[in-house]
């Protein structure tokens, strides 16, 4: 399987193309690459005064449409898709458990809350 790397909000996604017409691409998740930020986009590191998004991860097998510009040749070994989302989640809390900010703070306990949420959908313990 042919997988392509696309960008997302913040988040980047293995996918492949489920439909081609002209330059607008149907695509299909396959895995996660990197895990969306958490909190407000426009203020990236403000927790007061401010609505903290929580943002959870493209869902397997969940399709969009996107210009075929925005796509990227991947070359890796496929994941699962659950591998994939742990590891992506993984390698966000080492980046923020670094950083000792209340943004962080407050990122990983949305991120606590997203990974109850991801074992109840896919079935799997996320740790």
């Amino acid at each position: 399987m042919k997988l392509y790397r696309f960008s997302h909000k913040t988040g980047s996604y293995g996918v492949t193309i489920v439909e081609e017409n002209g330059d607008d691409v149907l695509v299909k998740v396959e895995q996660v690459i990197k895990h969306p930020k958490q909190g407000d986009l426009h203020n990236p590191t403000e927790t007061e005064g401010v609505f903290f998004h929580e943002r959870k991860a493209l869902s397997h097998f969940e399709k969009r449409y996107t210009k075929r510009s925005q796509l990227r040749d991947f070359n890796v070994d496929e994941l699962r898709y659950e591998d994939s989302l742990q590891q992506a989640i993984t390698d966000l809390e080492t980046k923020l458990k670094a950083q000792q900010t209340k943004h962080a703070e407050m990122s990983l306990a949305s991120l606590a809350r997203l990974k109850e949420d991801y074992s109840l959908q896919y079935k799997e313990n996320f740790k």
